[in-house]
């Protein structure tokens, strides 16, 4: 009996699809091929071909947030959580770019096109940074008047370690002293 068509189904299989066509040549009739099913099949869980790339560029985007929302909630000072977290965005983001170069490649496209997913991507990431700047304020450990407007400084000032802009330097040498200089620096200028 096969597999019933389900929406993660699709969007694993448009993955595989995209890593094989790239975002220009992929299409429906190319997902729906790949499942067995017919092209209408897709249609029924996502009504457009822009639809179903949404919720590709969504899923990608959202592989990061539990884990980071993990550390962002975990008890324990502020300070450690906040390194912990920028390191482990920094991870997820250089094992996109450096284990499936195609498919980061594809999502550069498809983040392009859904300005509106990576908006909310970055509302996401933003508002767990704020917590922690928050409980690191509420502990006495940080000086934040605004921890929402820190946390936005915060991203600004990490740009370089997550911005998939900066792809090409993360694998470069002295990398990792450059996020751990930024790091102390922005955890120097929080304390309170």
């Amino acid at each position: 009996m096969p597999e019933p068509l389900t929406p993660t189904r699709i969007l694993e299989a448009t993955e595989d699809v995209l890593r094989r066509f790239g975002p220009a040549k992929a299409t429906v009739v190319d997902v729906a091929r790949a499942l067995g099913v017919s092209h209408g099949s897709v249609y029924r869980h996502f009504g457009s071909k822009a639809a179903l790339r949404e919720a590709v560029t969504q899923r990608w985007l959202d592989q990061s947030h539990t884990t980071l929302s993990a550390v962002a909630d975990a008890e324990g000072p502020a300070g450690p959580r906040l390194r912990e977290w920028l390191a482990a965005l920094f991870a997820a983001k250089r094992r996109k770019a450096g284990d499936d170069p195609e498919l980061f490649a594809t999502y550069m496209v498809l983040v392009g096109e859904n300005s509106g997913v990576v908006e909310r991507h970055i509302e996401t990431m933003i508002e767990q940074l704020a917590r922690i700047v928050g409980s690191g304020v509420r502990d006495g450990e940080f000086r934040a008047a605004d921890p929402a407007a820190t946390a936005r400084a915060l991203w600004d000032a990490t740009n370089r370690f997550h911005d998939p802009a900066y792809a090409a330097e993360w694998s470069r040498p002295g990398i990792d002293e450059a996020f751990e200089v930024v790091c102390d620096l922005v955890l120097r200028g929080l304390r309170a």
